[in-house]
């Protein structure tokens, strides 16, 4: 389709790839609210707000146990040091993904072992992390990667056949499912990110945990704080992983709106899918997969398509907004080149990498701005065709 004098407001629009500010207005009183209550209370370090965030986030998301702590990174470190990860142990997990999920597990000692992607839903390849698994393997870390479930029914078997843990990183995911299940609740344990551009975002910094073993939730909670049961006596060495009452508080005022922040995100996912038609993108433009037994919740809206980075230079001078979301594997990652990993080793990574771009997906996102977005994308292909 031609896209003659789709730019033509380029000088005067501007499209954010997240906005904050729109999610936060129509809820500002109510969390100035709860920030007034912790700072009236002056307990600021666990207490009741984080007691009640993980109730309300436990019967949310199905589980036992939910142990609010201090960032996604420290619910993925706290998993592991409560399974006791190590020198001498490996871990499988996805080569592409947020630094976290491999930079926790080599922090720990234990030594990361990397497999590619399935090239459809950007998560692990199941069949390459089966084959990844050695007497030495500890866990196997799936990512949800971009607000969808990993497939996890072959990995879940890996567990019951083998007895690998599986560490479920669901830090894009809160809210996602799989089978009609939310994610974080199928391992041993999920590990959540709650910084403020998740769709569950708090004020900085937050994270959880979930579980449904009775002792390994206590062995979490008992690690978060310094290995200690109680004030000054400690069973084990752990370290500060507290949630603060700030963070807990504001996300309770958040957690009710969630499925209509979640919902905005997927009607314009797929009013995207609709545009793209519209302009005779499609073929040209490859979009999120969606998968019929998984709910993907768009924590970014993430594209395949040529000549990404020339794409993504004039989306940015037409004032639109977007990211890549991962220009490096792990596997070509220099702190982990003593692993020997080669390039070309993971090519459907690799792929990703090279050719994907994530574009403003939040729900607050209008019509008018997503017509805006692919017009531009459309002018940016034809100049490059």
């Amino acid at each position: 389709m031609s896209t003659a004098g789709t730019g033509q407001a380029a000088a005067t629009t501007q499209v954010p790839m997240l906005d904050l500010q729109a999610q936060y207005r129509p809820i500002r009183d109510a969390v100035l609210e709860v920030v007034t209550r912790v700072c009236d209370s002056q307990r600021f370090i666990m207490g009741p707000e984080v007691e009640g965030l993980e109730r309300d986030l436990a019967a949310y998301l199905g589980v036992a146990h939910a142990i609010g702590v201090s960032s996604g990174t420290d619910a993925l470190l706290l998993a592991m040091m409560a399974l006791d990860i190590g020198p001498g142990d490996e871990v499988v997990t996805s080569t592409y993904s947020f630094f976290a999920t491999a930079g926790c597990v080599a922090r720990l000692g234990a030594k990361p072992v990397f497999v590619d992607i399935d090239p459809i839903t950007y998560n692990i390849d199941p069949a390459a992390a089966a084959a990844a698994v050695t007497p030495r393997t500890r866990a196997i870390i799936p990512v949800h990667l971009y607000g969808q479930s990993a497939d996890l029914d072959p990995l879940l078997d890996i567990e019951r056949r083998a007895g690998v843990p599986i560490i479920e990183d669901a830090a894009q995911a809160v809210g996602a499912t799989y089978k009609g299940r939310m994610v974080g609740g199928f391992g041993r344990a999920g590990c959540f990110s709650f910084f403020p551009s998740k769709n569950l975002g708090a004020f900085g910094d937050g994270g959880l945990v979930t579980t449904n073993d009775d002792a390994l939730a206590a062995s979490m909670r008992r690690l978060r704080q310094h290995g200690a049961d109680r004030q000054y006596y400690h069973d084990a060495i752990g370290g500060n992983f507290r949630l603060d009452a700030l963070q807990a508080a504001v996300l309770r005022v958040k957690l009710p709106h969630l499925a209509g922040w979640t919902e905005g995100r997927r009607r314009n996912a797929a009013r995207y899918a609709e545009l793209f038609a519209e302009f005779g993108l499609l073929g040209r433009v490859t979009p999120p997969a969606a998968v019929p037994d998984r709910c993907h919740i768009y924590n970014q809206f993430v594209v395949r398509l040529p000549g990404r980075d020339a794409v993504k230079a004039h989306l940015e001078s037409r004032k639109v907004g977007c990211a890549i979301y991962y220009p490096v594997p792990f596997h070509e990652q220099a702190c982990f080149a003593s692993l020997g990993y080669r390039a070309g080793q993971f090519p459907h990574a690799e792929q990703a990498a090279r050719e994907t771009l994530a574009l403003p997906i939040y729900g607050e996102l209008t019509a008018e701005q997503q017509r805006y977005v692919v017009s531009v994308i459309a002018d940016a292909l034809d100049r490059t065709a």
